[in-house]
């Protein structure tokens, strides 16, 4: 099989000129866990190892530029990762590893946020690798963030091309350092992370025999897809949880401009809405909304399903029957009453900083195997999903009520669960445990211990 480097680092350029040009962080960010789940562990002094104990964390001295040869190339700096070691079957048996690649936040919350790795690591003796995207929580070039957002000359290494390069760089090391290689390895990530396991995939396939990318909108940067499918998924999610509650949503636009264009107007949305602090401007309060309600169905998981909650408290109406109080009442419900919401003080991180920088079928299908995109359609990144299947080994799975990345978070406790989601990630499963199979019968082969 053939592949092309070059077109490669051409699909890569063409995603992040496009998305910087085009598109605001109106859309919820690519992460495979929600906002509000981070900032309750607070991931920028979260410590791994007070997670679990079987997470030990290591630094990876990396090179700042992978494709240049000036003196300034040669920079580095400490990239983190982790590994959990508990379930490998070691070296001696190449037993698998399982990597899973870091997206736009630091790396801290992953181990036990995405528990798909550890539910399913028993049954295949992996070894579990996280691994830090560069510029973000531990793994900041140049000294500091300050430094390293200073300027063109210094953020210019940020971006996903670089970023996959660190990661063979560290899969390269630790299979050295472990002794393992003949260990096979699959990548797996989520959202802008599941994007970087299928370009990981493409562009090195022989660092790994596969892919799991889940809730990757490879599709939805490159106007292949329309852009609008993002809100038109949110809208579709709003409606068929209740039609009153769209409609009162769809009312409620208008209403706020109205009032905020009366004398004192803002200072009555102020108070309406419990505002951290003043409100400047109607679009305060708008974008907080959009970004409510797109989050909501984003990461409309079970079993708590934030669109129903939210549509439960607007349809209830509990601070009264206008269109703002059951707005209000919405907002209340998916984020309590206890303290102010709106317009409150932004928390600056290298999120915050790094995501705004930051005909691919026709690829897929000619040089692409092995890669398995998994989707939500209640998610509106799935409007830029691969749903079809490219190939016979370039596959999609879906799920009609599923949400963000839900396949790779994990199973609930309690076996609570509904059965297609299960069924889904059986699929997944049992994909993956064929490509290992195939990689060990081949891998015989060429040691000369059987003959095909």
């Amino acid at each position: 099989m053939e592949h092309h480097p070059l077109l490669f680092q051409c699909l890569l350029f063409t995603f992040l000129m496009h998305f910087t040009s085009t598109h605001s962080v109106k859309i919820p960010r690519l992460s495979p866990i929600p906002t509000w789940d981070t900032s309750l562990h607070h991931p920028a002094t979260f410590d791994a190892k007070t997670s679990t104990d079987n997470i030990n964390t290591f630094y990876y001295k990396q090179l700042l530029d992978h494709f240049n040869y000036r003196p300034q190339s040669y920079k580095t700096f400490q990239q983190r990762y982790l590994i959990n070691f508990k379930y490998w079957g070691g070296a001696n048996s190449s037993a698998p590893i399982f990597a899973y690649f870091g997206a736009e936040e630091a790396i801290d919350y992953s181990p036990e946020g995405i528990a798909f790795l550890t539910d399913n690591a028993a049954s295949f003796n992996a070894l579990l690798v996280y691994i830090e995207h560069r510029y973000y929580g531990k793994s900041v070039p140049f000294g500091s963030r300050e430094e390293a957002f200073k300027n063109a000359s210094t953020i210019g290494y940020f971006n996903s091309a670089q970023a996959i390069a660190d990661y063979a760089s560290v899969l390269i090391h630790v299979k050295k350092t472990l002794h393992a290689p003949n260990s096979p390895v699959i990548v797996i990530g989520g959202s802008y992370g599941g994007m970087l396991a299928s370009w990981f995939r493409l562009k090195y396939p022989h660092m790994a025999i596969g892919a799991l990318a889940s809730s990757a909108p490879i599709l939805y940067f490159d106007d292949i897809t329309p852009q609008d499918g993002y809100y038109s998924v949110v809208s579709r999610d709003y409606r068929e949880a209740s039609e009153t509650c769209y409609q009162t949503i769809l009312q409620s636009w208008s209403e706020i401009d109205s009032v905020a264009s009366q004398p004192k107007g803002l200072s009555l949305l102020s108070q309406r809405f419990n505002t951290c602090r003043p409100l400047n401007k109607s679009s305060d309060l708008k974008e907080y909304l959009e970004n409510m309600y797109a989050s909501a169905a984003q990461y409309n998981h079970p079993p708590i399903y934030p669109v129903t909650v939210i549509c439960g408290g607007i349809d209830k109406g509990s601070f009264g029957s206008d269109i703002l109080s059951k707005i209000y009442a919405g907002v209340v419900a998916l984020r309590g009453n206890t303290t102010c919401k709106v317009n409150a003080p932004s928390n600056v991180s290298e999120t915050t900083l790094g995501w705004r920088w930051q005909n691919i079928k026709l690829s897929l299908q000619k040089f692409g195997s092995n890669i398995i995109f998994s989707n939500g359609l209640r998610d509106p990144y799935s409007s830029g999903g691969v749903l079809e299947n490219i190939s016979d080994t370039v596959v999609a799975i879906h799920a009609i009520n599923g949400s963000h990345c839900l396949d790779i978070m994990g199973a609930n406790a309690n076996h609570s669960d509904p059965e297609w989601l299960v069924e889904m990630r059986n699929k997944e499963i049992k994909i993956m445990k064929g490509w290992i199979s195939q990689y060990y019968v081949d891998l015989l082969a060429l040691n000369g211990t059987i003959k095909l």
